[in-house]
């Protein structure tokens, strides 16, 4: 069986059908970490929090505990299943600024191990 794609832990550029997927806050202030690199290189909205924007996509992770951010993921993993011409590079969002570990935010993209298009962190 043939490995699946990783994330690289750092993204300097992309393909032109590659989305940088980052961990964001509601009000779309995209002012540090993955979601700075997100607006100053990958076409993020300032004041977009959610969502497809440029080449990258949006989850919001700075509202509260885990629970707040699964509707999230869920909405992005049905996002990339309508959206297949595309690849997602997931960073490891909710574990920088947000605070959250790997062992927790990972299992909310259980369901992204099934999506071709959807390229997870290593040990996600």
């Amino acid at each position: 069986m043939e490995k699946k794609r990783t994330t690289p832990e750092y993204i300097t550029e992309l393909k032109p059908d590659e989305i940088f997927v980052f961990g964001s806050n509601l009000q779309g202030m995209h002012g540090g970490g993955a979601a700075r690199i997100a607006y100053q290189k990958f076409g993020a909205i300032m004041g977009q929090g959610v969502g497809l924007q440029g080449h990258s996509y949006g989850i919001p992770t700075m509202q509260g505990g885990v629970e707040t951010i699964r509707p999230y993921v869920d909405g992005f993993i049905a996002f990339a299943k309508e959206h297949p011409e595309l690849t997602f590079l997931v960073t490891r969002i909710g574990c920088g600024i947000a605070g959250f570990t790997d062992d927790e935010i990972a299992p909310l993209f259980a369901q992204a191990h099934e999506v071709e298009n959807i390229v997870l962190p290593e040990g996600w």
